[in-house]
């Protein structure tokens, strides 16, 4: 191709079907592989069971038009970022000014000048190829549900209020466990830790926000609603719990614990930071006391701690033990205490 960018699948739409033969064989012989539609519509059912790189329009088609096909593309979150190259005639330099404004990237004049049509592509390829790349390393750190709002939603900071259940946990006597083992061996098991804790929670929907040496907070009915977020979250803990123990039971290894606590209510949900480094995470006195729940789980020696919010919302079939009032570190007023009671 002389570039250092890698072909792509590309998809030419026009209604000249000389047109769209020509453009084929140019692309061709670019190295990219090519498909063609007649049409926007015909494009478009395509483009839903393809994955192309670029798409080459033509403004003028009958069934749908250049700038039809371009309003269905952004109006799609999982489509609108597809660059599409408009190719146009001279006299429709009108029409290429409004697809720019409608969000097509570039635009190319009929006849497609070889040497043109090689820059645009190879342009338009490499910026998708870093988006791309973007896209993937906000995947790391962020869930499919963060993914999906920031796609709807698009980013700004702030929040909204929302009822939501938050949920705390970490590993009892962790700094002993330390002590006791080598510092790859405290790798492994946060790692593992890691890994069994967001199954469990991401399998009930919830979204995992923030990870603290061996703790970890995370959201059920945030940043996508749920009417049953009450018994996700305490579904998830009861997996959470039983999985840790089989992953240690089929190691030989010695247990270890951990203590939840989880707070159902309305919180304030959303972006927090700077526009250059920002989390999605939730705040207010349910956060708080999620968290003064999971503290309190050392102090009864039960591994799962909830408020009565969660509890008058759980499904009869959960067992769960009231421990009565107490008064948490913070809390003003004494808080009504259950433990879910946990299979041995």
């Amino acid at each position: 191709m002389g570039s250092n960018v890698p072909p792509g699948k590309l998809l030419i739409v026009d209604d000249n079907k000389v047109n769209r033969l020509l453009l084929a064989r140019s692309l061709e012989q670019q190295g990219h592989k090519v498909s063609a539609a007649e049409n926007g519509r015909q494009a478009l059912e395509m483009i839903k069971t393809e994955n192309f790189d670029i798409i080459l329009s033509d403004i003028e088609m009958p069934v749908m038009d250049g700038f039809q096909l371009l309003a269905e593309l952004k109006a799609d979150v999982h489509l609108r970022d597809l660059p599409v190259i408009m190719t146009s005639a001279l006299d429709e330099l009108d029409g290429v000014v409004r697809c720019i404004e409608m969000g097509a990237q570039d635009y190319l004049t009929k006849p497609v000048n070889a040497v043109l049509l090689r820059a645009r592509i190879n342009a338009s390829l490499e910026k998708k190829r870093l988006r791309d790349e973007q896209v993937a390393l906000v995947r790391r750190f962020a869930t499919s549900e963060v993914m999906d709002d920031l796609a709807n939603t698009k980013f700004s900071l702030g929040g909204k209020h929302i009822n939501a259940s938050a949920m705390f946990s970490d590993i009892r006597s962790f700094t002993t466990i330390t002590e006791s083992q080598p510092p790859d061996e405290t790798i492994e098991l946060l790692n593992t830790y890691y890994t069994l804790m967001f199954d469990a929670i991401n399998g009930h929907g919830g979204v995992v926000n923030q990870m603290i040496g061996d703790g970890l907070m995370a959201m059920f009915g945030a940043p996508l609603p749920q009417e049953d977020h009450c018994e996700r979250a305490v579904l998830a803990a009861l997996e959470m719990i039983d999985m840790l123990n089989l992953e240690r039971v089929s190691q030989g290894k010695t247990d270890i614990h951990i203590g939840i606590g989880i707070a159902s209510g309305e919180v304030i949900a959303g972006y927090t930071g700077t526009r250059e480094r920002a989390t999605y995470t939730a705040v207010g006195d349910t956060v708080n006391l999620a968290a003064r729940l999971e503290s309190h789980t050392k102090v009864v020696g039960q591994p799962i701690l909830i408020d009565a919010n969660t509890q008058k919302a759980l499904d009869q079939s959960i067992k769960v033990e009231a421990l009565g009032a107490y008064q948490l570190k913070g809390k003003t007023v004494s808080v009504e205490i259950f433990s879910v009671v946990v299979k041995q």
